[in-house]
């Protein structure tokens, strides 16, 4: 576990956005992700009849669909244990392997970190 007021204080506004995102939407997943220029892109899970996307790789579309290039960081709020594969595989397209995906509970305490890769 990591304490949010321990993490830098840019991954610690991605895990909040996260976190709102999931308890305003009344959704299972908030996710948010921050490009290489600093901006934030925030989405929750999607379930239609006809589409069901995870908040992480809806945040990761959102970023690409507003030209985003790069990420530096992404933030998963789930009651998950684990950030499934293709979640991680849509950060990597965009962001890299190395880029850091950090998985928090619904208090927002992060409880895992990952690479995308």
């Amino acid at each position: 576990m990591t304490e949010s007021n321990a993490l830098d204080p840019e991954d610690r506004k991605i895990v909040t956005l996260a976190r709102s995102a999931r308890a305003r939407n009344g959704v299972p997943e908030g996710a948010a992700v921050r490009d290489d220029t600093g901006r934030t892109y925030v989405a929750g899970s999607v379930e239609l009849a006809s589409l069901k996307l995870s908040a992480l790789r809806t945040a990761v579309a959102m970023a690409v669909a507003s030209g985003a290039r790069s990420l530096e960081a992404a933030a998963v709020v789930s009651d998950a244990e684990a950030v499934p594969d293709e979640d991680r595989a849509a950060v990597a397209d965009l962001g890299g392997a190395g880029t850091p995906v950090l998985l928090a509970g619904a208090d927002g305490v992060v409880r895992r970190t990952v690479t995308a890769g």
